[in-house]
């Protein structure tokens, strides 16, 4: 487990925008409660809690990954409009004490779905 630092910074904050997931025309999620999660000089990332997902529309897949900041990553795929998305959101459902805050939040892949923020 490695902490963020000057080397390796990361922050969470709270979005102010509301932000839509949309795949094939399909709203995956909907919400005014995104973190918008920043690391190191990586495009920023927003993590949308679970509670404001169509979770009926993922399925788990056996994917899985570790950062040595933020621990585990387990993988959707999406289901909608006729196709499925492998592996487009991921998730840290456990994950290092740094970033509690992501806990119960997923993070989609912006090449495979359509993320927007409205003011």
């Amino acid at each position: 487990m490695k902490l963020p630092g000057p080397d390796h910074p990361i922050t969470i904050a709270a979005n102010p925008k509301r932000v839509r997931v949309s795949a094939g025309g399909v709203v995956i999620a909907d919400t005014t409660q995104a973190l918008t999660l920043k690391e190191a000089s990586y495009p920023a990332v927003q993590y949308v809690p679970r509670s404001d997902v169509s979770m009926a529309l993922l399925a788990r897949t056996e994917r899985t990954t570790h950062c040595p900041y933020k621990g585990d990553a387990n993988y959707f795929s999406i289901n909608a409009d006729g196709k499925t998305l492998e592996n487009s959101i991921w998730t840290y459902e456990t994950p290092f004490p740094a970033m509690a805050e992501i806990a119960g939040h997923l993070a989609f892949y912006p090449d495979k779905v359509k993320i927007e923020e409205v003011a």
